[in-house]
């Protein structure tokens, strides 16, 4: 529980001044917290450092955190996973999105949870509250690339997928309805 709270604590830090792209811009910290309680509570993992690997997927990426730092607080276990999901941001967006449809057959389990929680917690987020300057199209293309990459993390945990396919579809036919 101690270092689960030190990750969440860690994250919160790391992401203070940042805001999702949403219509409603909530703190960022919210979306590491849902890809943690999702992985836990929906794909009833109880490995510890999935969990916390879980909160700090995106310090690296999003924020100036160095993978130092979490081998040394978290442990090299960590990190790994960190490293597996984070996008190399100095590639064109466009290049990092053909990467995760390439790299998600080769995650290890442990990353394999974190980026369906991701892709899930994303995905609600375009559902739902998606950036103002997004049109429809833009959103459903989002999920179309997101099933692209869930397609590659099939297999390792049924109520994951479960939850993936339900938003999924969801997603569509609201973003349909708009």
């Amino acid at each position: 529980m101690k270092r689960l709270l030190q990750a969440a604590h860690f994250a919160a830090h790391r992401h203070s001044c940042q805001r999702r792209k949403g219509v409603e811009a909530t703190p960022y910290i919210n979306h590491p917290l849902e890809v943690a309680a999702i992985i836990a509570n929906v794909g009833n993992v109880t490995d510890e450092e999935i969990i916390i690997a879980a909160l700090l997927h995106d310090t690296i990426e999003d924020t100036e955190t160095e993978a130092q730092e979490i081998a040394t607080h978290f442990g090299t276990a960590v990190l790994g996973y960190v490293l597996e999901v984070t996008d190399d941001k100095s590639l064109p967006k466009e290049v990092r999105k053909r990467l995760q449809i390439e790299h998600a057959p080769h995650l290890s389990v442990g990353a394999k949870y974190i980026k369906l929680a991701d892709k899930i917690s994303n995905m609600r987020a375009v559902t739902y509250t998606p950036p103002q300057e997004w049109p429809t199209v833009q959103q459903q293309e989002y999920l179309e690339w997101a099933y692209k990459v869930y397609e590659g993390l099939l297999g390792v945990n049924a109520p994951l997928e479960a939850l993936f396919i339900k938003e999924y579809q969801n997603g569509l036919e609201v973003i349909r309805q708009r």
